[in-house]
C-alpha cells in the first residue's frame, strides 16, 4: 500500500470520471426518473472494479480492442450530449425504474464508462492493485456523496441554472466524445 500511488491514482480517476462535471446530466437523469444514490455508486464500484480484473482479457476474447470499446463509449456519451443541448430525448426510459435508471445511464456509461475503463487499464499498468482498488473506493465515497446531494444542488443553482449548466456541460460532453472519438479512431484503421 503506496499513499502516494493511491493519491495519484485517486486524482486520475476522479478528473476522468469527472461526477462534479456530470452533475448536470445526473440532474437530467433525475428530472426524468428517480435515481438510487447507493444502487448507482455500488454498480460503478463494481463495473470498475471488474473492469480492473478482467476487463482487457474480456475485450481481448471477444475480439473488441480497447480503442474499438473507446469509440463505443464516444459515440454513447456525443448521444447524452445531443440530449443536453438539443433538449431532445434519445434515450426514452417511460417504463424504466428507478433500479434500471440508477444502472442505465448512471452508473454506466455516465460514471463508469469507456473513458474510465480505458483509463482503469492504463493505470493498472502503472499503480500496483491494490493501491488502484482503494483509489477505486475513494471515487466511490465521493459520488455517493455528490449523488445523495443532486437535490440541494439542483435547488441551489434552480431551474434557469440547471438549464444553463446543462447546455455548457453539454458542450463539453460532446467535445469529450470528439476527442475520445478522434483519439482512438484513428488507431482502429491504422
Amino acid at each position: 500500500m503506496n499513499k502516494t500511488e493511491i493519491l495519484s491514482a485517486f486524482i486520475v480517476l476522479f478528473a476522468v470520471i469527472d461526477v462534479i462535471g456530470a452533475i448536470p446530466l445526473i440532474i437530467a437523469i433525475k428530472q426524468k426518473t428517480a435515481i438510487r444514490p447507493a444502487l448507482a455508486t455500488l454498480v460503478s464500484g463494481i463495473i470498475m472494479i471488474l473492469f480492473l480484473l478482467i476487463g482487457e482479457s474480456v475485450l481481448h476474447f471477444i475480439g473488441v480492442d480497447v480503442n474499438s470499446f473507446s469509440v463505443a463509449g464516444s459515440i454513447l456519451m456525443a448521444f447524452i450530449a445531443f440530449e443536453m443541448l438539443l433538449g431532445i430525448r434519445i434515450f426514452n426510459n417511460d417504463d424504466a425504474d428507478t433500479a434500471t435508471a440508477s444502472v442505465v445511464p448512471l452508473a454506466f456509461p455516465l460514471l463508469a464508462g469507456a473513458g474510465t475503463l480505458t483509463t482503469i487499464i492504463s493505470i493498472r499498468a502503472e499503480f500496483e492493485f491494490i493501491n488502484i482498488i482503494i483509489a477505486i473506493a475513494l471515487n466511490m465515497v465521493v459520488i455517493f456523496g455528490v449523488l445523495k446531494s443532486v437535490d440541494f444542488i439542483q435547488r441551489f443553482i434552480g431551474p434557469a441554472g440547471t438549464r444553463i449548466i446543462n447546455k455548457v456541460f453539454g458542450i463539453i460532453l460532446l467535445a469529450i466524445a470528439v476527442k475520445l472519438f478522434s483519439a482512438n479512431a484513428k488507431n482502429l484503421f491504422a
